[in-house]
């Protein structure tokens, strides 16, 4: 009797854990360990600390992770969003274009992970070019092929991005056809739908931020990649549904980058909406201080009609 007592206390404290680690926000490593592809040895140092403005910033990632944040089981609607920080290539902006936004999407009852990918870097990538979209197309493949841990349809995993974050989602969108990565199961590495923020979108000289364009591809960067990432040439019919939000006084990135990717997914018949401020500049987040109207409710209702979350009652 004790030994059946014992058994059923083991049993029974498994699935407590079990139900607890898919609860809590758990970090995990985007590649298997000493497999991260387009790698070399380097000495970058990963460094996270609060910016002027309290904001957290990381930098110096050589090392991909992906944060899940699960809302609460009552809540899930199998509906999941990837989301790519900004910060220019450079650094990582992982708190105001990461976590937060994560916790927000947990409210609807959206699956939500944090992308830390890899910065363009010479000294840890054999070809720094495509270093974030490989990270980016492996964190669709990761979520897609365990969605069933996480109880997910895997029909219905979407990706976000901030700024340069942004072009790496949009990157992510548009290129889902030509794998960068290992693929042996022929995962569909197509987003189900695309949510861009103040997203660099042309690396063209007009419309370009030269930072962002500068990390990725070089000061002296070839026209067929500058072709290949102007992510406004890349559009195709079956590009899947893109939410834009900009400010028209953005002077970062300016707001031609998202009505330069309207034009086209408009001319190719690709479902697309776009919230645009009249003031914000570049890099609010969630809350623009200039305006009282938060983005994330169109958001919210964007993604209600496509039947990707439950309108709440």
């Amino acid at each position: 009797m004790k030994a059946i007592q014992l058994k059923a206390f083991i049993l029974f404290f498994l699935m407590t854990t079990l139900a607890l680690n898919l609860s809590a926000q758990d970090v995990f490593d985007l590649y298997p360990e000493d497999s991260i592809p387009n790698s070399r040895p380097g000495n970058l140092v990963e460094k996270s600390e609060n910016n002027g403005s309290g904001r957290l910033i990381i930098s110096g990632v050589s090392k991909p992770t992906l944060t899940a944040y699960l809302p609460d089981a009552s809540k899930s609607n199998g509906t999941a969003v990837i989301i790519c920080p900004g910060g220019g290539y450079r650094v990582l902006a992982a708190g105001h274009e990461g976590e937060e936004v994560a916790k927000k999407f947990n409210e609807w009852g959206v699956t939500a992970f944090v992308l830390k990918y890899r910065l363009p870097s010479d000294e840890i990538m054999e070809n720094k070019t495509i270093g974030p979209i490989q990270d980016a197309q492996r964190a669709i493949q990761l979520v897609r092929e365990k969605a069933k841990l996480w109880q997910l349809n895997p029909k219905q995993i979407g990706i976000m991005g901030f700024s340069a974050g942004g072009h790496l989602a949009g990157s992510a969108t548009v290129h889902f056809d030509q794998a960068f990565i290992s693929n042996p199961l022929k995962t569909s590495l197509r987003p189900d739908f695309s949510i861009l923020v103040y997203p660099v979108i042309s690396f063209a000289d007009e419309f370009a931020h030269k930072g962002s364009r500068e990390a990725l591809l070089g000061k002296e960067a070839d026209p067929a990649q500058v072709k290949f990432f102007s992510l406004e040439n890349q559009v195709v019919k079956k590009t899947p549904p893109v939410f834009l939000v900009h400010a028209k006084d953005d002077r970062t990135v300016k707001i031609d980058n998202s009505l330069k990717l309207m034009d086209v997914l408009e001319k190719a018949k690709v479902k697309h909406d776009m919230y645009t401020y009249e003031k914000g500049g570049h890099g609010f987040g969630m809350k623009n201080p200039t305006s009282d109207v938060e983005w994330m409710k169109f958001v919210y209702q964007w993604m209600f009609d496509q039947d990707l979350i439950l309108k709440k009652r």
